[in-house]
């Protein structure tokens, strides 16, 4: 009698794995109890692989379903903000002798801290909701990828609250020194140290507004025009960012390979701080400022956080960031992309109205003839 050899039965509900870094939809799915196929000779490869997928394996999972993208932002700017302000402080504070001994850092270590919380923000959220951790990136991306505008709101909201737990950390971590340098618990004073967690622009001319007030026999500077100036600037690097941004997810324009996109990005805030962060501190994220804007009027410094200089907080780091980064995907698309999310890219009513007439065309053909079969075909 011959032995008969019957297959394992595979488990049902079972499908490949497969894994993807810089993925804008984040997976609903859970994964449990990863099994192997074996071979007829009993080994096991990697192309096996096999896992169980379970969508909602507890109540928990479900709430999670709903969070996990705005908690990967909230989570992302805080980290961004931990590094921020935490290396603002460090260097400010230390120069006070008797806050440190020594200074503990100096202009280019504000650079690189902004720059390493930028890069591991984006590396803790991009796999789960994209790594905007920029209300300004959020919008453009919305305005030009496809970013669904219904998950905008929570995007922010999410993005400016990680703002402000990260900034609080930050002042509960540096309160000793800060009311060293103030002088007492209850002394604290804007900018002072409020400008270790927000921007605040320095009151010096720039060089634009030197040459035009050269013009007019050397009037005073009108605050308008300082906020003008000022506005251009945050309005500059946030073009500089965005543009970055469109450039590193343009699968036509050689992106970086998976796992880099934070090491590009640290490049790109490394670079923005070194060439324009000294006088207006480089606002280029609505939710690096206005989050710890927040905590520092709820923690002693008042309303004259918002109140400096003719609402600079708003025209400033908010509004010119967000169009910015709109003017430089608008830009960006204009001259270089050639993806179909652009609404630069859409067809038009005379491209729609060909292609049309052209699968109308294919579908008018007659079918092809079918072969005659031949007595040699028969078997």
């Amino acid at each position: 009698m011959s032995e008969t050899k019957i297959a394992a039965p595979t488990a049902p509900h079972h499908r490949r794995l497969s894994f993807k870094f810089w993925n804008d939809k984040a997976s609903t799915e859970h994964v449990e109890n990863p099994m192997l196929n074996e071979t007829a000779s009993g080994s096991t490869t990697v192309d096996d692989l096999l896992v169980h997928y379970t969508r909602y394996p507890n109540k928990w999972s479900r709430v999670r379903e709903l969070l996990r993208e705005p908690a990967a932002e909230f989570f992302g700017v805080m980290i961004l903000i931990f590094f921020g302000t935490g290396v603002d402080c460090q260097v400010v504070l230390s120069a006070n002798t008797n806050v440190a001994p020594t200074p503990k850092g100096d202009y280019l270590s504000i650079s690189f801290g902004w720059a390493v919380g930028t890069a591991l923000g984006v590396w803790v959220s991009s796999g789960i909701s994209g790594g905007h951790i920029n209300p300004a990136v959020t919008i453009a991306l919305a305005a030009f990828r496809g970013f669904p505008w219904r998950k905008v709101p929570i995007y922010i909201f999410a993005q400016i609250m990680g703002g402000v737990c990260g900034a609080g950390i930050i002042y509960a971590n540096y309160i000793h020194a800060i009311d060293i340098v103030e002088g007492g618990r209850h002394i604290r004073t804007v900018p002072g140290t409020a400008s270790l967690f927000s921007t605040y622009a320095l009151d010096y001319m720039t060089s634009v507004s030197c040459f035009w007030d050269e013009a007019s026999s050397r009037r005073p500077l009108a605050a308008w025009d300082l906020l003008a100036d000022h506005i251009g600037r945050q309005f500059v690097g946030t073009f500089a960012l965005v543009m970055v941004v469109c450039a590193l997810n343009d699968r036509n324009n050689g992106p970086p390979p998976p796992g880099l996109v934070p090491l590009a990005l640290f490049i790109t805030i490394l670079g923005i701080g070194a060439a324009l962060g000294m006088q207006t501190g480089y606002a280029i994220n609505p939710a690096r400022d206005l989050g710890p804007r927040l905590l520092t009027a709820m923690v002693g410094y008042g309303k004259a956080v918002f109140t400096f200089r003719h609402q600079y907080w708003l025209w400033c780091p908010v509004i010119a960031p967000i169009v910015g980064g709109l003017i430089a995907a608008l830009v960006y698309d204009i001259f270089i992309y050639v993806g179909g999310e652009s609404p630069l890219n859409r067809p038009s009513k005379i491209a729609r109205i060909h292609h049309e007439r052209a699968r109308n065309a294919e579908r008018g053909k007659p079918p092809a003839a079918i072969p005659e079969a031949s007595d040699q075909d028969i078997v």
